[in-house]
């Protein structure tokens, strides 16, 4: 299905600023720009929606902003569906030196069709900062894809990355039973029943824990601690059933899954969720959360390196070690990336959801692991 990505993925922003330094290509650029996908089975598909993003390249206007006003009215004045709107898009604090910053918006429950659009930036009293404003022309799109497009967002980039992930950790799981001994075609079975549970419990513990956000039975909106508490306790118990150890198990899945997770946390860092705070710094990285793209904290890749030593810690180990380990190595695979990921959450963009139970997970977590590693150095 072929797709039309240039107006959804705008400029690189190098580009833009490289572009803003010539006085001639600054009256040229353009500021506000249209989402659009072309694929045929799904254009005019409803919910229609309109995905708008506006640049922020002025340090001044960058630093007054509080929101950005969106205009729109529809190009033809009648027909059914909403033909006018105006959105207020607030603006979170950026840090200084952190480059130019995309602001996406979407509106729905609009009249499918062209689209004449205007936006500026506002001031925390709602006024109009200066002389600076976007227009743009374009059409709506299908809703559930609008809503993931914005610059530094790679359709597809999630899913795709999350089943490479899956199928690496598959084969290293298949390789590592084979190593130990460990009935490897029963345990791959079980296996893949366990990642369909997974998957559930992933959009599960999701739901759970947004209950005051929008419901959507959709690839987006997954968490992996919702996955793993539920794949891994269908591994436990499936394993009983099919005659295998179930530490044995837990053992040589530990490497698989941690190397899927690495692999997963590029598709986060692509496709525009669990985004790091915005930084100035120079090792930040430009990115989004599909709603503000900026300079931010690569937090996704650096959990994705974090979860990478350690398969490749717990491999090892699984390779080296001559006797049973009795899912020690999971115990402590999974307690040491549960510290990493607890200590990294301050570094996302994500507000707490709860006061204390960050503090309560790292403890615990670092409690295990460390119980772990002394009780199997003593024996």
């Amino acid at each position: 299905m072929p797709a039309d990505l240039s107006a959804s993925a705008p400029r690189s922003p190098s580009s833009r600023t490289a572009a803003s330094s010539s006085p001639h290509a600054a009256a040229a650029r353009q500021r506000l720009d249209v989402s659009r996908f072309s694929c045929a089975p799904i254009d005019g598909l409803d919910p229609q929606a309109l995905g708008l993003t506006y640049w922020l390249e002025d340090p001044n206007e960058l630093a007054s902003s509080k929101a950005i006003r969106f205009t729109g009215r529809h190009v033809e004045r009648e027909g059914p569906g909403r033909r006018d709107f105006v959105l207020d898009v607030p603006i979170e604090p950026v840090p200084a030196g952190s480059g130019p910053v995309a602001v996406t918006a979407r509106v729905r429950s609009v009249a499918p069709g062209e689209w004449r659009v205007q936006a500026d930036a506002r001031s925390a009293g709602s006024a109009k900062l200066g002389q600076h404003h976007g227009s743009a022309t374009g059409p709506t799109g299908f809703e559930p894809v609008v809503r993931v497009l914005a610059p530094g967002v790679r359709l597809y980039a999630w899913p795709a990355f999350v089943l490479f992930g899956t199928a690496l950790a598959l084969v290293a799981q298949f390789q590592l039973a084979s190593a130990r001994d460990v009935p490897a075609s029963r345990l791959l079975a079980v296996t893949l029943g366990a990642c369909l549970i997974g998957v559930i419990g992933a959009k599960a513990y999701y739901i759970l824990t947004h209950l005051s956000g929008p419901r959507r039975v959709s690839a987006s909106g997954m968490s992996i601690q919702g996955f793993v508490l539920a794949a891994v306790g269908t591994l436990a118990v499936g394993s009983l059933g099919a005659g295998v150890p179930t530490g044995a198990a837990l053992d040589v899945t530990t490497p698989g899954l941690l190397l899927g997770m690495m692999i997963g946390r590029f598709g986060c860092f692509f496709g525009g969720c669990c985004a790091g705070r915005p930084t100035g710094g120079r090792w930040g990285l430009w990115s989004s959360d599909r709603v503000m793209g900026v300079r931010r904290i690569p937090v996704q890749l650096i959990e994705s390196a974090a979860a990478g030593v350690l398969a490749v810690v717990s491999a090892a180990i699984l390779l080296l070690l001559n006797h049973p380990a009795d899912g020690i190595v999971f115990v402590i695979g999974l307690g040491a990336y549960t510290l990493v990921r607890q200590l990294l959450f301050p570094l996302r963009s994500i507000p707490r959801s709860t006061t204390y139970g960050r503090a309560v997970v790292t403890t615990f977590a670092g409690l295990v692991t460390g119980a772990s590693l002394l009780s199997h150095a003593v024996a």
